[in-house]
């Protein structure tokens, strides 16, 4: 059964106490937050019980908590509180910069004893160096050389010291900075778990397991694509990623992971009708759509399928993975053959493949086997073909308000907030190439894909990392809200493409009538392509518009532009052969007040 959160704690003279550790299995996440699934493992007296469950996240919304646990077990309250005995477990991040400094220790120990003999050294010197005047004897020859040697001797300790004091300052500055860095990694590692404490009544002593559920605050995750564009003339591959951060201060491990468009909710009412008004709105394509992918089977469940037989009938044939128990009434004692990936394999190593390794298994059968494999497929063949790409570990859940991708292998999330990256899907995608240039803006010439019904590709917001003819070229931002028919993504620019914009002046010219400046305008635009295949191009450039009655503006010539008179825009579309250049030339004039200044450029 499942019981919803008492948040409320009745205290017993008599509780039974204990502490068990969860375990967490599955993590749905979404753009904020995350819904965590725990399982625990308690042995309950009968009576009144106190049950501690630690390994749970550091913030959680107490509200969304649910407990499933057998009818004998009644839940009488939950609370929730951090747990700061757990010891943190350190990163191995953490414990190699710690292995650093304690070698920089040892090599600083042995510098300061080195240090300490030299003032030692140097202190016996100075205090033998005194010559008393009754020592007699000594030449003055053996005068000056004993001082020399005391000049000699005390010139080089006090340079040992030196160096040895240089030599261990550059140790401490080293140590501070891996201390600071220890610092900085303690800190994106947030280690502090919490903890649930329930209140119980048990009816009957005895092992119960407990599955708990609940949402976690200090997680998201994040879309981004990788663009992969071998040529013009190859469709787009599409690589959807995420970008998977948490700080719950348990570290995620081999677990099971959702990844959801959707925002949990926890609020909410009753709807009710109110007046509808009709309005002008922005379409905006829904995202949601028309996305349809087999889902990945269970990896404890046998596999259904239906194989020809040489009978011509289609039969019903169960195959358990991975032991590879086939049930059929008409085939022999014998073991049938396991061929994976093309490859043959015995039973024994069949069995070893991991469940959730498989992508599809298909079974022939009689003439069907033995046709191909001869004597060997006497007693059927198991065609084994295993997932490749990380695609086929992904499903795709299309709901109405959310995609969801199950991801079909075990992930490991540290809690140190740092993104772990999973690949969600990958697809081939037709794509239209143009290029475009607007040389009043910039004076290079883009290449732009066209993506026509692209809303089927149930796209999110994010960044997009263009990969083009195997160079990365840049970053752009894939807007799924667009409204427009067509999505177009930048693919860099073409240096084979050259573009620019001269003002003619022998066509341009200025007048004066009575009160009014006349000016007329003459731009030429050059295209040239210096690539080995011709290209298309969309050429834009613009003419003033004016809503002031003393200013007139006319295009005269518009160079065989289409145009946009509602914003002033000239296009031109062109297809140019290899190595052609193409020279357009247009014209507008502006009469207005000569006392006026105008923004002309």
């Amino acid at each position: 059964m499942i019981i919803c959160a008492i948040i409320s704690i009745n205290t017993f003279a008599n509780d039974q106490r204990n502490i068990v550790p969860s375990e967490l299995k599955t993590a749905t996440v979404y753009k904020s937050g995350a819904e965590l699934t725990h399982t625990a493992h308690a042995n309950l007296q009968q009576g009144n019980n106190e049950l501690l469950i630690d390994n749970i996240a550091n913030a959680i919304d107490v509200n969304s908590i649910q407990i499933k646990t057998a009818s004998a077990v009644t839940l009488m309250g939950i609370e929730f509180n951090k747990n700061y005995l757990i010891p943190v477990e350190k990163s191995p991040r953490i414990k190699a910069l710690e292995d650093s400094i304690e070698h920089l220790q040892n090599k600083r120990t042995d510098l300061s004893n080195a240090l300490t003999n030299n003032d030692e050294l140097y202190q016996v010197l100075k205090t033998n160096r005194d010559i008393k005047g009754t020592q007699t004897g000594m030449s003055v020859l053996e005068l000056i050389k004993l001082m020399d040697y005391y000049k000699t001797k005390l010139a080089e300790l006090q340079e040992t010291k030196t160096s040895l004091t240089e030599k261990i300052k550059k140790i401490d500055d080293a140590k501070n900075r891996l201390q600071n860095q220890i610092n900085e990694e303690t800190k994106k590692n947030t280690s502090t778990a919490g903890r649930l404490v329930l209140q119980l009544s048990v009816a009957i002593s005895g092992k119960y397991d407990f599955t708990i559920s609940y949402i976690a605050n200090n997680a998201f995750w994040s879309p981004y694509y990788d663009v992969r564009v071998d040529d013009i003339k190859s469709p787009i591959k599409l690589i959807t990623k995420a970008k998977i951060s948490q700080t719950t201060g348990i570290d995620w491990k081999q677990v099971k992971l959702s990844l959801s468009t959707s925002l949990p909710s926890q609020w909410g009412n009753a709807p009710l009708l109110s007046a509808w008004y009709l309005a002008y709105i922005n379409p905006v394509y829904a995202m949601n759509r028309s996305l349809t992918m087999n889902s990945i089977q269970p990896m404890s469940r046998a596999y259904k399928m239906k194989d020809s037989g040489g009978d011509g009938v289609a039969d019903e044939v169960f195959v358990q993975v991975p032991y590879g128990s086939v049930k059929q009434s008409n085939y022999k004692s014998q073991e049938p053959l396991y061929i994976v990936n093309g490859a043959e394999m015995s039973k024994e190593e069949y069995s070893k493949i991991s469940p959730s390794s498989i992508k599809k298994v298909d079974v022939l059968k009689d003439a069907n086997a033995t046709s191909i494999y001869g004597s060997r497929g006497a007693s059927g063949v198991i065609l084994v073909t295993l997932k490749e790409g990380m695609e086929d570990y992904v499903s795709v859940a299309d709901n109405t308000l959310n995609l969801a991708y199950d991801i079909d292998l075990p992930y490991d999330v540290p809690t140190n907030g740092k993104s772990q990256t999973a690949t969600i899907a990958t697809q081939e995608i037709t794509a239209g190439y143009k290029h475009y240039a607007v040389p009043k803006l910039d004076k290079d010439v883009y290449l732009l894909a066209e993506i026509a019904d692209w809303g089927k590709l149930n796209l999110m917001p994010g960044e997009a990392n263009i990969i083009f003819e195997g160079t990365y070229v840049g970053k752009s931002f894939i807007d799924p809200n667009s409204t427009n028919d067509t999505l177009n993504l930048t693919l860099g620019r073409d240096k084979r493409v050259v573009v620019k914009r001269d003002k003619l002046i022998d066509y341009s010219s200025i007048k004066f009538l009575g009160s009014n400046k006349l000016q007329k305008f003459t731009y030429q635009l050059t295209v040239k392509n210096t690539k080995k295949e011709a290209i298309n191009l969309l050429l834009k450039d613009q003419f003033p518009l004016t809503t002031n009655k003393e200013i007139e503006v006319e295009l005269i010539d518009n160079g065989g532009a289409e145009i946009n008179t509602d914003i002033g825009v000239l296009n031109w579309k062109l297809n140019l052969a290899a190595g052609e250049t193409r020279k357009i030339k247009f014209t507008y004039s502006i009469k207005y007040p000569k006392d006026k200044v105008l923004n002309l450029n």
